[in-house]
């Protein structure tokens, strides 16, 4: 049995500060550290209940934060710049089940430890076919058109009730319960992994429970940009259209492609950022 994990960091156990997820800042290596060990967690758990082949995606800003040398042996590790599918990537039709590892809840969530949708600072809300969604929403509408169930969340609060709002009976993992967007009440790391790997396995033994998470298409992805410049330079891109000063659309019927435009407006978005020196 095949299992897929893509692994975020702003829902990993114990983790409430931005520098801890990022290179170079204050605790970023043991955020690195206490990734990795929600990953194992979830490695055990999906183990135990006989997964063989578990792929690992390292989901969260450079893609390079995860631990090879601390992973557990049983899986292997997608790491690095330039993924095509981003958050997504490595999943495809032969996995039984995914696992969204580390997730956090979408832009504007009150309670969300660290909420956003894909870009904190760039993008104020993302659109799937009209409605308000976060990351978990779109990397299991992809996961659904490859026909593949979301069978596992873990990260705060907020965003496992996101979780089982969107999805139904997914087993589900929080590690922290949010107080407001840098502040939380934390499990300790022992107490979480233990929960984690009881769920993972629950989530493998249940897996015929699970249908896929299925969009209807056309798939259309708006994007509500903080910026009309960073809007302007994303409208350049073929296919993509404004739809207002500060909006961009895109329609298709391949849900890859959305997957593969997140990471092309973030390569825009972060340049038209820097170089106007200015947020806002």
């Amino acid at each position: 049995m095949r299992v897929y994990l893509s692994v975020d960091m702003e829902g990993v156990t114990g983790l409430t500060d931005p520098e801890e997820m990022r290179a170079g800042g204050r605790g970023y290596e043991r955020g690195c550290e206490l990734m990795t060990a929600d990953a194992n967690a979830v490695i055990g758990g999906v183990c135990a209940a006989g997964a063989r082949t578990i792929l690992v995606n390292d989901a969260h800003g450079s893609t390079k934060n995860l631990r090879i040398d601390l992973l557990d042996p049983r899986a292997t590790l997608v790491r690095g710049p330039g993924k095509p599918m981003r958050m997504g990537q490595g999943l495809d039709s032969d996995h039984r089940a995914a696992c969204l590892v580390g997730y956090h809840a979408m832009a504007g969530v009150r309670d969300g430890v660290l909420n956003h949708t894909w870009m904190g600072k760039e993008i104020q809300n993302v659109y799937l076919n009209g409605e308000v969604c976060g990351e978990t929403r779109v990397v299991a509408a992809y996961a659904g058109f490859l026909g593949v169930p979301v069978a596992l969340v873990t990260g705060d609060e907020a965003v496992c009730a996101e979780a089982r709002e969107l999805l139904g009976d997914v087993e589900t993992v929080a590690v922290k319960k949010g107080v407001d967007r840098f502040s939380a009440e934390l499990l300790p790391p022992r107490v979480a992994h233990e929960r984690i790997l009881a769920a993972a396995c629950r989530a493998l033994e249940r897996v015929a429970d699970f249908a896929p998470y299925r969009v209807e298409p056309p798939y259309t992805l708006g994007i509500e940009w903080n910026s009309t410049a960073i809007a302007a330079g994303c409208a350049l891109i073929p296919g993509v259209r404004s739809a207002g000063p500060r909006h961009t659309e895109f329609t298709t019927g391949d849900f890859g492609q959305i997957m593969a435009l997140f990471g092309i407006f973030a390569m825009i978005g972060g340049q038209v950022a820097c170089g106007s020196g200015i947020y806002g």
